[in-house]
């Protein structure tokens, strides 16, 4: 899962043991080289996904750590593409890696933006969310919209139960959930805190017209089911 260049066990370790906020700065340096970073292919399938439903101005990468989801907006957005994060060090990386991007120090459930935007995506963040912030994190992005602005990103089908990937999930938020109650600061980070069926009906309560559309290019999994399909919610006029 990691490579030679990327952080070491240590490394891991000491980061699990901080804040979220000085974890990712610490981890930033190596962040691209580890799994976490949201693969090319998922932004591509996710850009041309939304591509019809363009065309966009204005974007912003809601929690854009590194600045991988730029790719996206860079693909659809005419005008601006902005990142906005909390973690200086992943912003510090992005810049290195984006000249030029226009990057945003903020917290993302209390986004300094009035409603410019027609899209904003978001890539790997939502484990780093309670589901009670689940709610207030999603009117932030609903205000920084246009009405009839789209705020999309991808969901990955969840694992059978029973499987490997199911039970190292499950491993993963127990472990998690120990560590924050026998060590402070917490490090907020579940795998299994965004049921699908919740987020959509937090989402339209929130002022959203929700889709899902599959990523056919990820392919299906033996029962039929995408292996990866990306949420559509469109703000309400």
């Amino acid at each position: 899962m990691f490579t030679s260049r990327g952080p070491t066990l240590r490394e891991l370790a000491v980061q699990a043991l901080s804040s979220v906020e000085r974890g990712y700065d610490l981890l930033a340096p190596k962040f691209d080289l580890t799994p976490f970073r949201t693969p090319d292919r998922i932004l591509d399938e996710t850009a041309e996904a939304l591509r019809p439903l363009g065309p966009f101005r204005d974007g912003l990468d809601v929690c854009c750590g590194t600045g991988a989801g730029g790719r996206v907006l860079r693909a659809l957005c005419r005008e601006r593409a902005v990142g906005v994060d909390f973690s200086a060090g992943m912003l510090h990386e992005a810049r290195r890696a984006h000249p030029g991007a226009v990057l945003v120090r903020a917290d993302a459930r209390a986004l300094p933006f009035r409603p410019v935007f027609d899209l904003a995506v978001s890539f790997g963040a939502f484990g780093h969310f309670l589901p009670r912030e689940r709610p207030g994190l999603f009117a932030q992005v609903h205000s920084a919209l246009l009405p009839g602005g789209v705020f999309a990103f991808p969901v990955g089908a969840p694992p059978h139960f029973g499987t490997l990937p199911y039970w190292a999930m499950l491993g993963f938020d127990t472990v998690m959930r120990v560590r924050n109650r026998v060590w402070r600061p917490g490090f907020v980070m579940y795998y299994r805190t965004f049921p699908l069926v919740e987020v959509l009906a937090e989402l339209r309560r929130t002022g959203f017209d929700v889709e899902l559309t599959p990523l056919e290019g990820l392919g299906r999994r033996p029962d039929g089911t995408p292996r990866c399909a990306v949420v559509v919610a469109r703000r309400r006029a």
